[in-house]
């Protein structure tokens, strides 16, 4: 996993015609709560191989971080079929993490 947030920015439509199990992560490399946050979602991360992870930077001027209402560094959004299921602000919680992503990352 990249320390890097991605500069290129999906659009609101291309987010919500994904059906796939995803996780947006919000946030800046600078932050330093984005960075004390970035083990325990790898971590949870790995017992979930199916769960799409797209980390995007977010700041002044980014739509896609305020179509969600993002406040908030690191905010993760957990989708499925291209709607929140739900979110964590700032988690500090392992158990948080993997049960939000057990919300979406259901055996089909």
């Amino acid at each position: 996993m990249s320390n890097l947030y991605g500069h290129r920015e999906p659009t609101r439509a291309e987010i919500d015609a994904l059906h796939e199990p995803l996780v947006l992560e919000f946030g800046a490399s600078w932050c330093g709560h984005c960075q004390a946050a970035q083990p325990l979602i790898a971590h949870a991360l790995q017992t979930h191989p199916g769960v799409r992870h797209l980390r995007i930077e977010d700041g002044r001027g980014r739509r896609l971080g305020r179509s969600f209402a993002v406040k908030l560094w690191p905010t993760l959004i957990f989708c499925l079929a291209g709607r929140e299921v739900q979110r964590l602000v700032r988690p500090r919680d392992p158990a948080a993490i993997e049960h939000a992503l057990a919300q979406i990352d259901r055996p089909r």
